[in-house]
């Protein structure tokens, strides 16, 4: 038994996908592009942290509303980052990037999981301060 010496070249390996060439448009910050939806959700979710960190720090009646509007918009951020990740993957698995496509996928789904127990969250602590 010899070893198989290839005949014909696979056209599928010649060449990388996005290696055409062609020159990247945008900002990037390494490789991740720049994109004002995600400089949006980036600001809006250090901003909403950085509320609900104040939120706990208060120590009155206005509390409990404060942490149940501060989860609520939580959660919106992360079902828009949800969003964003379905689409990354929709648009990898388009290009053949499948490694890609799954982290987007991965990612998406624990934001989306994120997002929902934020809006439970929410719910309770809307619930607790009507009691």
């Amino acid at each position: 038994m010899g070893r198989r010496i290839p005949t014909a070249v696979d056209d599928r390996w010649t060449e990388a996908p996005g290696s055409r060439g062609e020159p990247r448009r945008g900002a990037y910050l390494g490789p991740v592009r720049i994109t004002p939806v995600r400089v949006v959700l980036v600001i809006a979710l250090f901003g909403t942290l950085g509320y609900l960190a104040y939120a706990l720090t208060v120590r009155d009646a206005s509390q409990i509303p404060m942490l149940a509007a501060g989860a609520a918009v939580l959660g919106i951020v992360f079902l828009g980052l949800a969003v964003a990740g379905a689409q990354g993957t929709l648009q990898a698995g388009r290009e053949g990037r499948n490694s890609h496509a799954f982290a987007m996928a991965l990612g998406g789904g624990l934001a989306a999981m994120i997002g929902f127990g934020a809006f439970a969250g929410a719910i309770v602590l809307a619930l607790v301060w009507r009691a």
